[in-house]
């Protein structure tokens, strides 16, 4: 039992311990609550992790809720982004739900504030208020409609309601304490006017809740017994406690807000609004730009949902925000390709190599192994003949003892095949290697049994035939910042530290086998790195985005 407290992280200890108090098992209800006002990235898929493995843990439901009290920047094309995401990751909710689905209760109760004394419409200027507001050692001061009798307020409030006011006129606030030392507290506002289609409720609404005073209700609506947000929300904790007391009754269960750090990405932003300005900007093409942290970026990239599952269990969940590297997360997707992308040759940077002793027009289907990690992979059939590609830096005309690839007079194997031995050099007027002239070893044919076959080489290439290779677009990318923490330095512009060479195009010769390939179909081209068929893939023109490297060469560079 010691063991498995050990193992529980803070968040599983609150609600060990609630059970312990006044909560029953059956009172459990999560939910993970999205702005539509962008795709969901990286941070996201730790609090998807979070709210939805507690689900699974204690077998409670949770609930997709869409927070969507702001229309000037929502739409319905980012909700269909989110759930499509949270399905990808292989997770299903309970209820699919939407504060604006609550718009007449909220309002309802705002009422019900007004008439009890707790909330006042304000008509003073955004900036007025923002300055009556104070400072942290300094009480703020009173609105001069503070006092404002129950009737004038209801009778704004319903005006307000209905448009007839201009949009700056008026806001409605909670009364509660100036002179709180918590800022959030001193009088927060609760609506403004917004004479603005929703996406959902079109024009019937002319006022917008602000979050702190939908966020909770909305739990509390729900049934919600833990809301679990990042740490900048603990300030507002006691405004969420303050709003929930007065709409709910003695003995009723009511949420308890939670807090817990950020993880960001090194050499990435996860701020929607720098997202936003990344597309906005063209720095990258979209949102599922496969250099984008989003989940649709990087699900376009190659990664696999049990690849992120897995990197949000393995960092955890802290108190204090922390910066993780950007390559403990391309070691979870290698790690899961590893286990899971059939092998496939394709090359990258090809020089031609020509077999002379073996007949011209002849060809020949060897058999190749599709994963070694996967005894159900099963074996696919690659086409030889006299014709290959090899990648370039995979000859030299000479070379030192510790290069064990294709060098004159020298012997190494081609992968699933022969072995070869490079006799002689073509090269053009410039003395640039045109061609490679080999021999091979009709004995040495791999799996054949032979002795020949048996025979230790040092070097084993990967290849394609030239005959039979398709030319496939490869998109190479890499980190999209140069540096760690790309907004670290306040007196420069993020966007001074996009890396140059976060994308390389170049054109491959992939074996035939991947004619057939469909999009996010995931392969390892052997001995290059992991790859995945990009969306604009069609059968006459292959595109491949690599995921990662085989191996982190980051670091090196």
């Amino acid at each position: 039992m010691s063991e498995e407290k050990k193992s529980l992280n803070f968040i599983e200890q609150i609600i060990e311990e609630d059970l312990k108090e006044n909560y029953k098992v059956s009172d459990l209800k999560f939910r993970f609550p999205p702005e539509p006002n962008g795709f969901l990235h990286i941070g996201h898929a730790s609090s998807i992790c979070l709210n939805f493995g507690l689900g699974l843990k204690y077998n409670a439901p949770v609930n997709l809720r869409f927070d969507d009290t702001n229309p000037l920047k929502e739409e319905t094309v980012y909700v269909d982004s989110i759930k499509s995401d949270v399905k990808w990751l292989g997770f299903e909710w309970a209820q699919e739900c939407y504060a604006s689905d609550y718009f007449q209760q909220l309002y309802d109760w705002a009422v019900e504030l007004i008439k009890s004394g707790d909330a006042y419409v304000d008509s003073q200027s955004s900036e007025e208020i923002a300055a009556q507001k104070g400072t942290p050692t300094q009480p703020g001061t009173a609105s001069p409609y503070r006092n404002r009798s129950v009737e004038e307020n209801l009778e704004l409030f319903e005006a307000m309601k209905n448009g007839e006011t201009g949009e700056k006129a008026h806001v409605l606030r909670a009364k509660i304490d100036m002179a709180s030392p918590n800022m959030i507290m001193r009088d927060p506002i609760m609506y403004r006017c917004l004479h603005k289609a929703h996406h959902r409720t079109g024009n019937d609404w002319m006022i917008y809740p602000l979050y702190d005073w939908a966020h909770g209700e909305s739990d509390f609506i729900e049934s919600i017994s833990h809301s679990f947000c990042t740490l900048e929300f603990l300030p507002h904790r006691e405004l969420y406690n303050w709003f929930v007391e007065r709409v709910s009754q003695p003995g009723e269960l009511v949420p308890k807000q939670r807090e817990f750090a950020r993880r960001n990405l090194s050499h990435t932003v996860v701020s929607k609004r720098k997202l936003a300005h990344l597309v906005e900007q063209n720095i990258v093409k979209s949102w599922d730009d496969p250099r984008m942290p989003t989940i649709s970026g990087l699900r376009r990239r190659g990664f696999t949902p049990e690849s992120i599952r897995t990197f949000a269990d393995s960092i955890g969940i802290g108190k204090r925000e922390n910066m993780i590297d950007v390559a403990h997360l391309e070691f979870c997707v290698r790690d899961d390709l590893n286990k899971k992308a059939p092998r496939v040759m394709g090359v990258m940077d090809p020089l031609k190599v020509v077999i002379t002793n073996y007949s011209e027009g002849k060809e020949e289907w060897l058999t190749a192994e599709n994963n070694p990690e996967d005894e159900t992979a099963g074996e696919r059939q690659v086409p030889f003949s006299r014709e290959l590609y090899i990648e370039k830096e995979d000859f030299r005309e000479e070379a030192n003892r510790k290069f064990f690839r294709l060098k004159l007079g020298k012997e190494v194997r081609l992968k699933n095949a022969y072995i070869i031995k490079a006799e002689d050099v073509v090269k053009d007027e410039d003395g640039n290697i045109l061609e490679v002239h080999c021999t091979y070893d009709p004995e040495s044919k791999s799996g054949s049994g032979t002795e020949a076959s048996q025979r230790k080489v040092k070097g084993t290439l990967h290849w394609v035939s030239i005959p039979h290779a398709m030319e496939a677009e490869v998109r190479l990318y890499d980190r999209l910042f140069t540096v760690e923490d790309p907004t670290a330095d306040k007196d420069k512009d993020f966007l001074e530290f996009v890396n140059p060479e976060s994308l390389k195009v170049s054109t491959a010769y992939v074996e035939p086998s991947l004619k057939s390939a469909m999009a996010e179909d995931k392969f390892q081209f052997q001995r290059i790195g992991y790859f995945c068929v990009d969306k604009d893939s069609t059968s006459d023109h292959l595109v491949f985005n690599r995921t990662v490297t085989l191996r982190d060469n980051w670091k090196k560079k």
